[in-house]
């Protein structure tokens, strides 16, 4: 837990961080309460795994990536907490879900053995893995977000589940660089409300600070909502173009330029 003399205090929910956590997401939930720190915010921590109760409610939910045996573990579970989670997406909690927990808030998911997995329907999309070859989608991923101002979003993605979005589904990015979704259509993730699907690993926020700074937003929006706290002037900190920012942009630009001279 980070705490500070700030009124402002947010409640942000990581999700089977001891099972999903397969290339470090956890680096999500510690750039939260860094930035957090940064800013003046009191953040509590909830660390949500099996059997444990979601808390009565949220401002921002974090959720990292697992291979097929990990979200096995995590399905069920994950299921029995789909009606909080999906009311908390409508009143626009924000929400990360990387990798295999995007899949997870899908509508379903077909693993590599053919089993489905049912998804808590966060988002209209649905994922599979082809039952034929032996293909992930593996590699840098640069791709332009489909949100205002956030612009070049960066990663690195590994993934042999292909998502494909439904008809109300708005993708997150579009690929100019590596896979994204299943390397056919060009759309990296999914948006809907505060929330974010994404395959990103990175871990995705330290290396994008402005879609750190988006999701933190949307969570300071959603508590001042629903308590009447002011977080004004936490709102106008994030709006200043900070070194920090800058340098983080300089950085998705060097990694640019770096993996399109790797492409040829």
């Amino acid at each position: 837990m980070s705490k500070s003399s700030s009124l402002l205090s947010l409640r942000v929910v990581s999700l089977y961080e001891d099972i999903l956590n397969i290339y470090s997401d956890k680096g999500n939930r510690l750039a939260v309460e860094a930035r957090a720190a940064e800013l003046g915010v009191r953040v509590d921590v909830d660390l949500i795994s099996l059997g444990d109760r979601l808390p009565s409610d949220a401002d921002l939910v974090l959720i990292g990536g697992g291979q097929d045996r990990e979200q096995g573990i995590v399905a069920m579970d994950l299921l029995a907490k789909g009606d909080t989670l999906r009311n908390w997406a409508a009143d626009n909690v924000a929400m990360l879900a990387v990798c295999g927990g995007f899949q997870l808030f899908g509508r379903w998911f077909r693993n590599s053995k053919g089993v489905f997995l049912k998804g808590i329907d966060v988002f209209d999309c649905v994922s599979t893995v082809p039952a034929f070859g032996n293909l992930r989608l593996v590699g840098d991923v640069i791709s332009q977000s489909s949100i205002d101002d956030l612009g070049m979003i960066v990663g690195y993605e590994n993934h042999g589940g292909q998502t494909f979005l439904g008809s109300s589904a708005v993708p997150f990015g579009k690929i100019e660089v590596g896979f994204g979704n299943n390397g056919v259509d060009g759309t990296e993730g999914v948006r809907r409300n505060s929330c974010i699907g994404t395959y990103l690993h990175g871990s995705v926020l330290p290396n994008n600070l402005q879609l750190l700074d988006w999701l933190f937003t949307r969570a300071i929006e959603h508590r001042i909502s629903q308590s009447g706290d002011s977080g004004s002037a936490v709102l106008e900190k994030i709006l200043e173009h900070s070194k920090l920012g800058t340098a983080s942009a300089f950085a998705r630009q060097l990694v640019s330029a770096t993996v399109r001279e790797e492409q040829g």
